[in-house]
């Protein structure tokens, strides 16, 4: 499982494309601090969001925790910031309805996109302007 960890983490030093900078905590090599940035030409593009990950000793068979730092608005995230995913960089890309994890965000962009457009892009601003809503570090 580390070999798979640390062959991983080469892989995402090396491909500056894949849009999601992560390395590990130096000394437990299950915990990752990443950043990914929002795809370009869609509603989080500009955007640039703080991540941990919580890898298990059963990775890759198990998926890992995912959880932002600072408050985000997506139908994919909890309200805590714990994400549901399997793969992270088309996270910001799709909203994925078959992996609800707030509803009233899936409802907005079905029937207030305008409201929608405008939330996401409270959000990046106030990232880009350092007013972060941050969450706690630790995965519990």
């Amino acid at each position: 499982m580390r070999k798979k960890l640390m062959r991983d983490f080469k892989r995402l030093q090396q491909d500056s494309t894949a849009g999601i900078s992560g390395t590990p905590q130096d000394n437990n090599m299950m915990l990752w601090h990443a950043v990914i940035f929002g795809p370009d030409n869609i509603h989080w593009d500009g955007g640039t969001f703080k991540l941990i990950f919580q890898f298990t000793e059963d990775y890759p068979n198990k998926l890992l925790t995912v959880q932002f730092v600072a408050r985000m608005f997506h139908s994919n995230i909890y309200a805590d910031g714990t994400a549901l995913l399997t793969f992270i960089p088309p996270l910001l890309c799709d909203l994925n309805p078959n992996s609800l994890a707030n509803f009233g965000v899936v409802r907005m962009f079905t029937v207030n996109k305008r409201e929608y457009n405008r939330r996401v892009k409270e959000i990046i601003g106030a990232k880009l302007n350092n007013r972060l809503l941050s969450l706690p570090l630790s995965i519990a």
